[in-house]
């Protein structure tokens, strides 16, 4: 019924297997991916004709985690899976991102991607098995893909390359980097490190190239048993060469002098008239305007690209390693707890860092368990960032990427929860943009983190940089813009401090590059880092020695943990009261420490006072002020420490006999107690008559002697 292709490998010290025939068998491609014992189906489906209309390759790219292979049934009320999560979307992205331009050039059929995840050992994260997979479907689906890719993960512990670490080990890896790329190059980078050098992020980059080979050839060796046909490709429409050299003819001179104007949004206005003018003149009643459009865009590249390579000079008149002008300003808004706005060229960046406490962690509820965040960044694109008029949406795949991206630049540098017992957010809206957005959100969040006082082991800064290569000649663009990285052959986004890289993203647009390329886009990336390091210390160059005033202050003090039940008391009762009558936040954790936050300092002490209150034992001989809760016939009983009640023997309450209780004390009234003694039963026994019940001072059996000898 089956008919099963199969290849195995050792790789990483775990067997990979890659399995097809069993399952799924409709779709193009199908291969069951195991790696441990985490198991990704991957499928790969391809509409048989283009979509017509559109000038773009319409690939969507769909990774799913199914709760059920953690052995977990998904929380909330309607208990099946529902929107993407942020891991969800950021592996789409990582494996969207270097299949993309490995399409056949001109392919317009509707291609979709799914890898779902059907089995996770907690050990091994499916994210690379996915990516494995997902080249593996498209080898053997007959699509015109032009791989394999291979993919791995790398750390980087005890100065040694670790090959695909396991979950757990990551906590003690100084990287954690994804790279993805051909038998002969690189694609794909992703990466996080704790201030690494480029020479180490580089070495890194060629170890798991190295190491993913074997990976490439067991796809190479699965598709010669059962790949499918290659589909046929449409070939160029006849009248494409004529209509090339007059699209050429018509347009070349045009756009040339519209690429001449330096501010963004003429030149925008001049390219679009152009084009425009360009299309009135070739298309006529049985002219392909799609065609048209393509050629125009072919031209336009070609255009912009030549002229960096003969003239080393860009759109905007700079040279290939100048930065655009900068300008820094910290706090920009009086009422947040940190702000900053970082304009660079005609990008910029509003940054707001907001601190918060304990209640105010994001829990994630991801396969391997649940866990909270105390640091958060948000990035925002709104449509006037790029002046244009669209519906506003909730963030997308690209707002969650780039927030994620600026996210890892940071969190190397940010203190840790010990030190800095805050939640941080940051909010980063994108107010302009030509190029690079996201490495302006990391220098912006960086002041407004320091701006709020959050102390940053170092500023941080991130740079674009681009390529332009054409056979054996290439340039490498320092601060890309917009039309750069559009119409160029690499985005490579470094991020750090000025001891090292605490951020690598790369994407490649052609089939991968070199080496010597990646290894001048990191010097060449440093040095533009330095820059604008020091650009930004001119505002601020380390952290406010105090949280803002707007923020709370956080107070941290122990109780036993046998005392906790107390301090929250039955449904938590205790706790809202203190909340409610101080209005300060209380955290408490299962050791015994509470975190009080609060604006108000008085509002802190008070809670702070009353929690003590709550827990501290009374002890013999120390005098408390208390308050008469129930008179009987016996004596008074006084509630003190808070939490606390001690009785008063008739006997205790004054010097002189006492007839009656309530000629001495009644319920309500505040009274000074000395402890006489602590009972087996945890009683308390107190007196009143051993204190001076207005100056609250003991009194000795030889004061009461003098008192009455007078």
């Amino acid at each position: 019924m089956f008919t099963v292709h199969r290849k195995e490998l050792m790789w990483g010290g775990r067997k990979l297997v890659l399995e097809t025939g069993k399952v799924a068998r409709q779709a193009d491609g199908a291969v069951m991916v195991s790696y441990g014992d985490t198991v990704v189906l991957c499928t790969a489906v391809a509409q048989k004709s283009p979509k017509p209309g559109i000038d773009f390759f319409p690939l969507t790219v769909n990774y799913q985690e199914k709760t059920f292979a953690a052995g977990k049934i998904p929380g909330g009320f309607f208990k099946r899976e529902g929107r993407p999560n942020e891991k969800e979307t950021l592996t789409s992205r990582l494996i969207d991102r270097p299949i993309r331009p490995l399409f056949a050039k001109g392919f317009r059929n509707e291609t979709q991607v799914i890898c779902t995840v059907l089995s996770h050992d907690l050990e091994n994260d499916p994210d690379i098995a996915s990516l494995v997979g997902a080249s593996a479907a498209l080898t053997i689906s007959g699509i015109p893909f032009l791989g394999p890719i291979g993919g791995a993960r790398v750390g980087y512990i005890d100065g040694e390359y670790v090959l695909n670490p396991l979950i757990d080990t990551l906590a003690d890896s100084q990287l954690d980097m994804i790279v993805a790329g051909t038998g002969d190059a690189v694609l794909m980078v992703e990466s996080e490190a704790k201030e690494l050098s480029e020479d180490a992020m580089l070495g890194a980059v060629m170890f798991a190239h190295r190491e993913f080979q074997p990976v490439i050839q067991a796809i190479i060796e699965l598709a010669e048993k059962c790949a499918k046909e290659p589909w046929d490709l449409t070939p160029e429409p006849e009248e494409a060469a004529s209509l090339r050299a007059r699209v050429r003819e018509t347009a070349e001179a045009p756009l040339r002098e519209a690429y001449k104007e330096t501010v963004k949004q003429a030149r925008v206005e001049k390219v679009a008239a152009a084009k425009a003018a360009a299309v009135e003149a070739v298309v006529e009643e049985d002219t392909n305007r799609e065609l048209v459009g393509s050629l125009l865009k072919e031209l336009e590249k070609k255009i912009v690209r030549g002229a960096i390579l003969e003239t080393g000079l860009r759109i905007d008149g700079r040279d290939t390693k100048t930065v655009r002008p900068i300008d820094a300003e910290v706090g920009v808004l009086p009422r947040s707890h940190g702000s900053a706005v970082f304009t660079r060229g005609e990008t910029q960046a509003l940054a707001v860092a907001t601190l918060g406490t304990g209640q105010d962690e994001q829990i994630i509820d991801a396969l391997e368990g649940e866990y909270r965040e105390h640091f958060m960044l948000h990035y925002n694109f709104p449509p006037y960032s790029v002046g244009e008029a669209s519906f506003l949406r909730s963030p997308g795949r690209r707002e969650i990427g780039h927030g994620k991206l600026a996210w890892r630049a940071l969190r190397a540098v940010m203190p840790s929860k010990e030190d800095f017992p805050y939640t941080v957010r940051i909010v980063s809206e994108i107010t302009e943009s030509n190029g690079s957005s996201s490495m302006a959100t990391v220098c912006g969040s960086s002041l407004a983190l320091m701006d709020a006082g959050v102390p940053l082991k170092r500023p941080v800064a991130g740079i674009a940089m681009g390529l332009i290569k054409e056979d054996s000649g290439f340039a490498v663009l320092s601060d890309i813009l917009g039309d750069e990285d559009h119409l160029g052959d690499m985005d490579f986004k470094v991020a750090g401090t000025e001891k090292g890289v605490s951020s690598l993203q790369m994407d490649i647009k052609i089939t991968g590059i070199t080496e010597e390329i990646m290894k001048v886009a990191l010097d060449q990336a440093r040095d533009g880092r330095m820059h604008i390091l020091g650009e930004m210390s001119k505002s601020l160059d380390t952290a406010r020695s105090e949280v803002s005033g707007n923020a709370p202050r956080i107070t941290t003090i122990s109780i036993p943990k046998d005392k906790i039940r107390e301090v929250i008391g039955t449904g938590g009762k205790v706790i809202r009261e203190i909340c409610e009558v101080t209005g300060a936040k209380i955290d408490i954790e299962d050791d015994g420490t509470i975190k009080v936050a609060a604006v108000d300092t008085d509002a802190s002490e008070a809670a702070i006072n009353w929690i003590r209150s709550i827990v501290a034992e009374p002890e013999v001989g120390v005098i408390y002020t208390g308050k008469v809760v129930k008179v009987v016939d016996f004596g008074a009983f006084v509630n003190f420490l808070g939490s606390r009640d001690g009785l008063v023997h008739i006997s205790e309450l004054a010097p002189r006999r006492v007839g009656k209780v309530s000629d001495v004390v009644n319920e309500g009234d505040s009274v000074k107690v000395k402890v006489l003694g602590v009972d087996d039963r945890g009683k308390v026994k107190l007196s009143m008559k051993a204190v001076d019940q207005e100056t609250g001072e003991e009194i000795t059996p030889e004061k009461a002697e003098a008192a009455s000898g007078e």
